[in-house]
């Protein structure tokens, strides 16, 4: 469903994504982990076409899409939560869903099925987006996302800042989003235990390059942590 080929993505003369390829089949989740600055949220940003400085192919469902424009991209199947929710929080959680379904694509996914998936939702419809907590305001943002009725969703740090409950809450979701298999989910994620529990394949990033990849259950605690801390193990010692 998403392929990324050989992306490099600078900042000016800082280079953030380091000639980065990865793949991810249909109803597949994968997580992408590293460290502060590994350019996660840059990798993100030049999928969906906000981050222009980049080089590199990107196709969606075998389509290359690597020059369309932002809107382009989510009317083709591709949507992101963005760090920080982005809500409209001037307006209520039925109205930044709407908004989201009038400029997306027609497909599977309208009110009543986001509700159904996000039952969390249903009792603040009418509330101000504004007044919501992080983990209220964090499913709005997904429910959006779905409204678009996206192929492939990108979720950019979904448990940051969230308390356990509200983290628990939002992967029970996931969970049940991922058993339809139907919808296809990256996402980044600072909790490396809820990343390895819920995605089916990991990506580590360190500095821009990936120096990590594998199926979650298949790859050592040891190995995920050495990977995203940037450690190596020479004759018995580590160093950075």
């Amino acid at each position: 469903m998403l392929e990324v080929e050989n992306v490099v993505a600078r900042h000016g003369l800082l280079t953030a994504v380091r000639d980065v390829s990865l793949n991810v089949k249909k109803g597949e989740v994968l997580a992408i982990i590293g460290a502060n600055g590994a350019g996660k949220t840059t990798l993100f940003r030049s999928i969906t076409g906000v981050h222009t400085n980049m080089t590199g192919r990107i196709r969606l469902g075998g389509t290359d899409i690597s020059v369309w424009s932002p809107a382009k991209r989510v009317a083709a199947g591709l949507a992101m939560v963005p760090e920080g929710r982005r809500l409209f929080l001037d307006m209520t959680v039925r109205e930044n869903l709407q908004v989201a379904g009038e400029n997306g694509r027609k497909g599977r996914w309208n009110l009543e099925r986001v509700l159904s998936v996000l039952p969390s939702l249903r009792q603040i419809l009418n509330s101000l987006a504004g007044n919501l907590s992080g983990g209220q305001r964090q499913a709005v943002a997904i429910g959006r996302a779905l409204m678009t009725s996206p192929d492939v969703v990108l979720l950019d740090e979904v448990s940051l800042g969230l308390s356990p409950i509200a983290v628990g809450g939002l992967y029970g979701s996931l969970e049940a989003l991922k058993k339809e298999g139907e919808t296809t989910m990256v996402i980044v994620e600072q909790d490396l235990v809820r990343a390895t529990a819920f995605a089916d394949r990991i990506i580590c990033l360190l500095e821009g390059r990936v120096v990590l990849e594998g199926r979650a259950a298949e790859l050592s605690h040891d190995q995920i942590t050495s990977a995203y801390f940037g450690l190596v193990t020479i004759a018995g010692a580590e160093v950075h």
